[in-house]
């Protein structure tokens, strides 16, 4: 094969993923969930409630989204974050998604490690007196953070 078709060739298997990945990127503000800003979740219209009662909810003043929904640091935040993201871009993507939206196991257990964490001082009687099972604050306080009464 001829160095100028071949470099042809390679410019079109790169380039192209290239272009629509980059497209779809802006299209889709990719850009958008390297930050924290709470408004990133309304990228995907189903959020929309969430959002809105998150804003009417007391946990709007002390915490945003990420504070929640995603480990407290290090290398668990990033790697929560990319495959939550993941998970969220192919069901949007492909429409196959719980209406109305539903938490999944392993972020509700993100969810219940994080209630835990700020809230440790109000909950240690009741987390210590448990009977061998971990404290699942969202069995009671499933509108926390996202509703009025929380």
């Amino acid at each position: 094969m001829r160095p100028l078709r071949l470099a042809v060739l390679a410019a079109c298997l790169l380039g192209i993923p290239a272009g629509v990945g980059a497209f779809t990127f802006v299209y889709a503000k990719g850009y958008s969930y390297l930050s924290t800003d709470p408004r990133t979740c309304l990228n995907c219209h189903i959020m929309s409630p969430q959002y809105d009662a998150w804003l009417k909810s007391g946990h709007r003043h002390t915490a945003i989204c990420v504070e929640c929904h995603l480990p407290h640091g290090g290398i668990a935040k990033w790697v929560a974050k990319a495959d939550q993201g993941f998970r969220h871009s192919v069901a949007f993507t492909l429409q196959n998604f719980h209406e109305p939206i539903k938490i999944a196991p392993r972020d509700r257990e993100i969810v219940r490690v994080n209630c835990v964490r700020c809230h440790e001082a109000l909950v240690h009687a009741v987390a210590g007196s448990s009977t061998g099972q971990e404290l699942d604050c969202l069995h009671c306080h499933a509108a926390a953070g996202h509703g009025a009464g929380d």
